[in-house]
């Protein structure tokens, strides 16, 4: 859909801005609003980062409990989240309550404050501040340079006409967004649902069961035997990380996998490579062949997969099974992609929860004949590349629909679309 343009414009003298409307000036945020820095420790209600969506400004609801020396804000101040700004937590207050954490609380004193915060969310402004941040670990967006930015500004009606034309039009957008990412939901549940049932049930759906004593197997077909993975493969063993303020131990021609690359596939190439001298220093390095079978077994990645397309080494994090007999990898490949969970469930510890090599080993799964495990394999080659088609469309999809939503902020927050016959008088005057 198209949208009509200003009779006019000027050059705004300011490159990210670009051409603004005749009538329109630019000034500093500082003009516009201050930082609001008074603590309190009154407040029922307190808002952490968390609480606020990326890039839309909506409010998240959580069950957690925020404490702290906050900073009071009140209806119509805008909570701008300054730890990686790049995330655009960008809230507009609708009650009274305390900011807990790193928020910029600022209030309006000239502008309309709905119309700040769409200013706010641009992609434009969002980039100017994460290009100011300090700190690399934590980066952090100073008031000083958010309060000196540059930033477009009509009529006060042209900017409540804004806010109240990006809410009704990002609002049909977003719908679209959710019913794309529903979508994306079933059809991983879907993708979940079949590996499992091919993987415990079999292709053949008239043939004789038997409980296999296992909760997340359930029933298995009579042929099925229930074997540890100690049994399946003569290797299952790990790597390590070598010392890496040493550069002769990296760069070299041997590849070295990370959790971070598995991935649900094989892997050919890897983001490091090490060297013969740092085998000889590190008797923990272990080269694995083709076809290895790899599993994360530390932290957000834990129960991640992945397979070996060239012979390789790994980190400490990842556990190889190798050298397999009476089974097909990609077989336990999928197995254990639907025994996920139930693995993961065998975790210990708090604030890095792991799975050790003894719990793989001992980790039972079904196994059918190999001419059965091959002819569900085919089965799901075919089927999973179906349902990732599909989920793949549904992304771009998203994908495309969040670019048209921060495109037209970006247009509307600068002049460079018209929306003042778009939106009734009556609802500007109200």
């Amino acid at each position: 859909m198209s949208f009509p343009k200003y009779p006019a414009y000027k050059d705004s003298g300011v490159e990210w801005i670009g051409e603004i409307p005749e009538g329109w000036e630019v000034t500093p945020i500082k003009r516009q609003a201050h930082l609001h820095t008074e603590k309190t420790t009154k407040s029922v209600f307190t808002v952490a980062l968390e609480n606020i969506e990326s890039g839309t400004g909506k409010f998240i609801i959580t069950e957690n409990q925020f404490q702290g020396d906050g900073i009071g804000f009140q209806v119509d101040d805008i909570l701008f989240g300054k730890l990686r700004p790049y995330l655009a937590k960008v809230w507009l207050a609708n009650c009274y309550g305390e900011a807990i954490g790193d928020f910029h609380v600022i209030r309006s004193d000239k502008c309309n404050a709905h119309f700040l915060q769409w200013l706010l969310l641009s992609i434009e402004i969002i980039s100017q501040i994460d290009g100011s941040t300090f700190g690399a670990k934590m980066p952090r967006a100073s008031w000083e340079f958010i309060g000196q930015l540059n930033i477009p500004i009509p009529s006060l009606p042209e900017q409540k006409a804004i806010a109240i034309f990006l809410d009704r039009e990002c609002k049909k957008i977003d719908a679209l967004i959710e019913e794309q990412e529903r979508l994306i939901a079933l059809l991983q549940e879907k993708r979940q649902a079949v590996i499992t049932h091919a993987v415990t049930k079999g292709l053949e759906p008239n043939v004789s069961m038997q409980d296999s004593g296992i909760k997340w197997i359930g029933e298995v077909p009579q042929t099925y035997r229930i074997i540890r993975l100690s049994l399946l493969f003569n290797i299952i063993s790990s790597g390590t990380t070598p010392t890496t303020d040493n550069e002769s131990f990296y760069d070299g021609n041997i590849a070295w996998v990370t959790t971070g690359e598995l991935k649900e596939k094989g892997i050919s190439e890897t983001t490091k490579n090490i060297t013969e001298l740092a085998f000889s220093h590190f008797p923990a390095l272990r080269l694995y062949p083709p076809n290895t079978l790899l599993i994360a077994m530390y932290g957000a990645t834990i129960g991640r997969l992945g397979w070996l397309e060239v012979a390789a080494a790994t980190n400490q994090a990842c556990c190889a099974l190798a050298d397999s007999h009476q089974v097909e990898m990609k077989f336990i490949f999928y197995t254990l992609l639907a025994a996920k969970q139930s693995l993961v469930l065998l975790s210990s510890g708090g604030g890095q929860p792991n799975i050790n090599q003894d719990k793989i080993r001992s980790f039972k799964v079904p196994v059918p004949s190999l001419a059965e495990q091959k002819q569900i394999i085919l089965h799901l080659d075919k089927s999973t590349s179906e349902i990732d088609d599909l989920i793949n469309h549904a992304n771009q999809n998203a994908s495309l629909l969040k670019e048209r939503r921060s495109a037209l902020i970006s247009a509307a927050v600068t002049g460079k679309i018209d929306v003042r016959t778009l939106v009734k008088p009556k609802d500007i005057a109200a």
